[in-house]
């Protein structure tokens, strides 16, 4: 059984603009907010500047719980550089929200063995702080 790594502190960056800084906001407050058109009411995720619906502007930003599924992950067994070869193997995983009219999320998994994530498996959100004005979303097996 492998447990699977998080991704290097190094490797971990965001750089929020106009559109996303929301989501940003509430993840340094540990919140999963997603992007709703107030004109439509399609969800946006990844955030954008224009409705893919309707083209509008105008935005709510609406809560999640934070559960969803993995729809696609990928294994990264090699380091991309050798002084990272200790933070391998880890598992990004595409994570689709439910009431979000089919949002995904992307982020790590942890507290689960390699071999046991697959497409389908039910997850909640945990807040990974990796450093001071930087909160990104992992993954865990759902409770």
């Amino acid at each position: 059984m492998t447990e699977v790594r998080l991704p290097a502190d190094v490797l971990v960056g965001v750089t929020a603009d106009v559109f996303t800084q929301p989501f940003w906001d509430a993840a340094a407050e540990h919140r999963l907010v997603v992007p709703r058109c107030t004109a439509c009411g399609a969800f946006r995720l990844p955030p954008s500047p224009f409705c893919w619906q309707c083209q509008s502007q105008a935005v709510d930003w609406v809560e999640h719980p934070g559960r969803g599924t993995v729809y696609s992950f990928t294994v990264v067994h090699h380091p991309l550089l050798p002084s990272l070869s200790d933070t391998v193997p880890y598992v990004p995983a595409v994570v689709e929200l439910p009431d979000t009219g089919g949002c995904r999320l992307v982020g790590a998994m942890t507290d689960v063995a390699v071999e046991d994530v697959h497409i389908g498996m039910a997850v909640e959100l945990v807040w990974r702080d990796v450093r001071e004005g930087t909160t990104v979303p992992t993954w865990r097996p759902a409770a």
